[in-house]
């Protein structure tokens, strides 16, 4: 099984992609042979999407490389930084590009959709719009899973969940890829 992962954000510091890696390895951990590719959206930097940039660059070489990334995948694992209650600019932007190219974006992948954020809300309203978008955009989300306060429940020396509720709720969330990627196999 191969499993495309990302934080769904351009910063280097991010408690996402903390979070997005950790969900990955998990599942790795657990399933033998599961194959995990983390990108960085940093390296799907494109200009603003418009459409007038569009009429002058077409569709670019990065855009068609990261929807390759998601069709060559077997299921997708997503953590969504929040900015201002939405989406990451970076994030949004790569996903316009995509999305021009193929309005399919996700494939029909399996994917589990994560957020979190330093306070109590955990990211909670962006992770709420990527889980009802996805399926618009031939997304099936078969778990879900907002972490909040997470320096209270995430030891990033470690590189782990520190609540074992919230820890448990994850590996149950990453595992239904599994068992999703099996279903449909069989």
């Amino acid at each position: 099984m191969k499993i495309l992962a990302f934080a769904a954000t351009s910063s280097r510091n991010s408690i996402n992609h903390q979070l997005v890696s950790y969900a990955a390895n998990q599942l790795a951990n657990q399933h033998n042979g599961a194959e995990i590719e983390l990108l960085d959206l940093n390296d799907y930097e494109l200009p603003m999407f418009s459409e007038d940039r569009e009429a002058e660059l077409g569709q670019p070489d990065l855009a068609k490389t990261f929807l390759d990334k998601i069709g060559n995948s077997d299921a997708l694992i997503i953590s969504f930084a929040e900015h201002n209650g939405s989406y990451t600019v970076a994030y949004k932007n790569i996903f316009d590009w995509a999305s021009r190219i193929n309005s399919k974006v996700f494939q029909n992948n399996p994917m589990v959709l994560l957020a979190t954020s330093p306070g109590p809300g955990g990211a909670s309203s962006v992770l709420a719009t990527a889980i009802a978008s996805a399926p618009f955009f031939d997304g099936n989300v078969t778990a879900n899973l907002s972490v909040p306060s997470f320096f209270d429940n995430f030891d990033s020396e470690e590189g782990r969940i520190t609540n074992d509720e919230i820890n448990t709720q994850l590996l149950t969330a990453v595992n239904s890829l599994f068992e999703s990627t099996t279903t449909a196999i069989n």
